[in-house]
């Protein structure tokens, strides 16, 4: 994340579901001095195993993978563009039909709690029904995926998406106009297309 300008010094966490249990991030360990023993075990409880302390937003993790059986990888960022729409409490709208690789007609924004609280987890969770991305407040974005690296590639998306509505957002004002927003309609034929968006065939059989 930090190597790709989507996150900065300590900040972010990523957590990983590991049979009952998940797997997050330390806290406040520069990332490039990380090693696979400082990787922190969880349970479900809150309880945590190994050498340091879990991520302080351990909840958000815990309670996203409790609640999305579907999804294994929650990645929560700093990631610039996202955050600054944040700081309004700005959902990201269908400006860019690429929007509903988040899930939805748009990437909603959880008002704003108190970081590291279970009040925190609580709004992410509701703003993440549905859904694979949604922002923070005032805070930043969160990212749910398979693995790790998918939620890094749907980082990469979302925060692009959201560096797009900000400079729409500065042309309309330029210009005295909002950006225009894909109706609900055409975002459901989108949503339809995205079902199937990147799956690739199997090996053929008759090659191996």
């Amino acid at each position: 994340m930090n190597a790709l300008g989507l996150n900065q010094g300590t900040s972010g966490n990523i957590g990983f579901r590991a049979g009952g249990r998940f797997l997050v991030t330390p806290s406040g360990l520069d990332y490039d001095a990380m090693t696979p023993a400082d990787i922190v075990e969880m349970d479900f409880d809150g309880n945590h195993d190994g050498r340091r302390r879990p991520t302080s937003e351990w909840r958000l993790h815990r309670d996203i993978l409790a609640t999305r059986p579907e999804v294994d990888a929650v990645l929560h960022s700093h990631s610039l563009h996202c955050t600054a729409l944040a700081v309004h409490g700005l959902e990201i709208p269908a400006v860019h039909y690429m929007v509903a690789v988040a899930g939805g007609t748009t990437i909603r924004c959880a008002p704003y709690r108190t970081p590291t609280t279970q009040a925190l987890s609580d709004v992410a969770v509701e703003a993440l029904a549905g859904r694979r991305a949604c922002l923070l407040q005032n805070h930043g974005a969160v990212v749910l995926g398979e693995t790790p690296e998918a939620c890094v590639g749907l980082l990469v998306e979302v925060e692009y998406l959201a560096a797009l509505y900000c400079r729409a957002l500065s042309v309309g004002d330029a210009i005295g106009a909002d950006p225009r927003v894909i109706s609900q309609r055409k975002m459901a034929e989108v949503l339809e297309i995205m079902k199937t968006y990147g799956s690739q065939p199997g090996p053929d059989p008759s090659e191996a």
